[in-house]
């Protein structure tokens, strides 16, 4: 039998095939500590050692997993699971590009979580259609064509200087303005970002409240940030009364009903799509709007709602919808995943919270608190409602007040990961739990990454640490969250799981029941329209097709469902 010396030097001949440079040294560690830990498994067979596997100490990790690359390689330690460590390695081999989602050829060290999200996300179960991957790539190079400091751009930007009456040409853009909490702010960039993929359009988005501290750049040898030099300066400042926006050059009739304009085609128009846009803003989502949206090369766009599902209404989208997303409630959970990725400082605060709390839990549940009341928590119906929930829907175990002690032969471990701005819903629910033991033995342990008390999106650090949670939260085995509550529709839509949606209480009480496993994994839209443009009547646009229902916590909202599921 050769020794581990020669193993070593026969690895180190050039005709071997793991003959680099560099791997002589770890080779023989590598097999002591595989013969040392076959040793250990055999004596605490059962154990806890075995349960965690062994660590290779010292070992070179290219070795373990196959090595890296120049397009998200391995280099960086991903979650610390033992057991399933070299797996989890391989996987993210596999599907770093999540299924082709993503465009390989991006810096690995630019955005470290572009590559590696796979080392901390479970697969999803939701198919890409080949068309979306088709029309992905095509708007990548159009982005590139197209975006900042190409001469496509710096023609354009000239032509808008100008304020000539200008033709829609091979580069149009949509511009879209930071507005809102961080939530909203994330679905409605993914609503922009398919409306220009439905239109042809470049994606720009604002960067004011730190947009570059929190995502990636998603769009290959290019920028999506609007160069600070943008010359309409004050689009930052429209607002629903603004003359340059769609809606109001309808109500003076500046527009003709065949597209044409009273007076000189302007380059660009504002669109305001807020929850307080009115009945002439919300012509947008008609027919005959969008065909004279297509004739304007500027757009500018203002909303904090995910307007995707109005999208689906209007007849000239529905075939291209339709083949982009055959499968209707997974339009979030594809862009987001595509667009979202967190930067490295925020990537930073991710992974070292989920390596040293979460990662090694046989199950994670995560918990969304977020409650729509003006004086401050914790409010005892809320932690009621909080408790009502898991316990009925056997998400948490009961507690024994009887006995100090519960033993059984097999002790699982679950961690509850919690997000609010209070603190104190995270205390009483970990001390319950820390004071009586659980009826079936089960360990459990609670984490709070943050509680900032009042939400501030204005703050750099708050709005990290908020898309660090959410991210968090996503990476969730089972999930509660909160009506109404922007941020658990994103953490649930990038997850891909169904979460358990707690209703909005009334008058102080636990609504009964108090929570519900949603239809489907998209977010809710708030504020839609409630017309047809084809009898120019009120309808209720809920009932209009079959995958475009009335969302579960506001019976007024809407949302993509698919019908194959219902």
């Amino acid at each position: 039998m050769p020794t581990p010396q020669a193993v070593g030097e026969a690895a180190s001949a050039p005709g071997h095939p793991h003959g680099r440079k560099g791997r002589v040294a770890v080779l023989p560690l590598s097999i002591a500590a595989l013969v040392a830990c076959g040793v250990m498994l055999l004596l605490l067979a059962g154990g806890s050692a075995a349960r965690r596997g062994c660590q290779f100490s010292g070992a070179d990790r290219t070795t373990l997993s196959g090595g890296g690359d120049d397009r998200g390689g391995l280099d960086q330690a991903g979650p610390r699971d033992g057991e399933h460590g070299t797996m989890l390695s391989s996987k993210v081999q596999r599907d770093r590009l999540i299924g082709g989602l993503l465009a390989p050829g991006f810096d690995k060290h630019s955005c470290i979580s572009r590559y590696r999200s796979a080392l901390y996300r479970k697969e999803s179960p939701h198919l890409i259609s080949t068309y979306l991957l088709e029309r992905l790539r095509e708007h990548e190079v159009l982005q590139k064509k197209c975006g900042p400091n190409t001469e496509s751009y710096k023609k354009a930007i000239e032509q808008l200087k100008s304020g000539q009456d200008i033709m829609a040409g091979d580069c149009n853009y949509l511009v879209w303005v930071s507005y809102s909490g961080l939530g909203n702010r994330i679905l409605t960039i993914a609503s922009a970002f398919l409306y220009a993929i439905l239109t042809n359009r470049v994606l720009l988005v604002d960067g004011d409240k730190g947009t570059a501290d929190l995502f990636c750049e998603p769009f290959p040898e290019t920028s999506w940030l609007l160069p600070p030099d943008f010359p309409i300066v004050q689009f930052k400042n429209f607002s629903i009364g603004s003359p340059e926006s769609y809606g109001n050059m309808v109500k003076a009739e500046a527009i003709h009903s065949d597209g044409s304009f009273k007076g000189p085609k302007p380059a660009f128009l504002y669109l305001h799509l807020a929850h307080d846009y009115d009945d002439y803003d919300k012509l947008f989502f008609c027919e005959h709007s969008q065909q004279h949206l297509q004739k304007i090369p500027w757009l500018i766009l203002r909303s904090d709602n995910y307007f995707v599902p109005s999208l689906f209404l209007i007849p000239s989208y529905q075939e291209e919808l339709t083949r982009l997303f055959p499968q209707k409630d997974v339009v979030f959970h594809h862009l987001g995943r595509y667009l979202f990725h967190p930067t490295n400082v925020v990537w930073g605060l991710i992974t070292r919270y989920y390596d040293s709390y979460l990662a090694r839990a046989d199950e994670k549940l995560g918990i969304q608190i977020r409650v729509f009341d003006t004086e401050t928590g914790p409010f005892q119906h809320v932690l009621d409602q909080v408790l009502d929930c898991t316990l009925k829907e056997k998400l948490l175990p009961e507690i024994n007040a009887q006995q100090p002690i519960i033993s059984t032969g097999n002790i699982r471990s679950k961690v509850v990961l919690i997000t609010s701005l209070n603190s104190g819903y995270y205390e009483r629910i970990r001390n319950m739990y820390w004071e009586h033991p659980t009826e079936n033995g089960e360990i459990i342990s609670f984490h709070q990454p943050s509680h900032e008390e009042h939400q501030d999106s204005d703050k750099k650090m708050h709005n990290m640490k908020a898309w660090a949670e959410i991210y968090l939260l996503s990476l969730s085995d089972v999930m509660v969250t909160s009506a109404w509550s922007t941020f658990g529709y994103v953490a649930q839509g990038l997850s891909g799981s169904k979460t358990w949606l707690m209703f909005k209480p009334e008058n102080r009480t636990v609504p009964n029941p108090p929570c519900r496993q949603v239809m489907s994994i998209e977010p809710c839209f708030h504020a839609p329209p409630f017309y047809d443009c084809k009898t120019r009547r009120g309808t209720d646009t809920g009932k209009l097709v079959p995958h475009v229902r009335h969302c579960e916590d506001m019976s007024w909202g809407l949302k993509l469902v698919d019908t194959g599921e219902l």
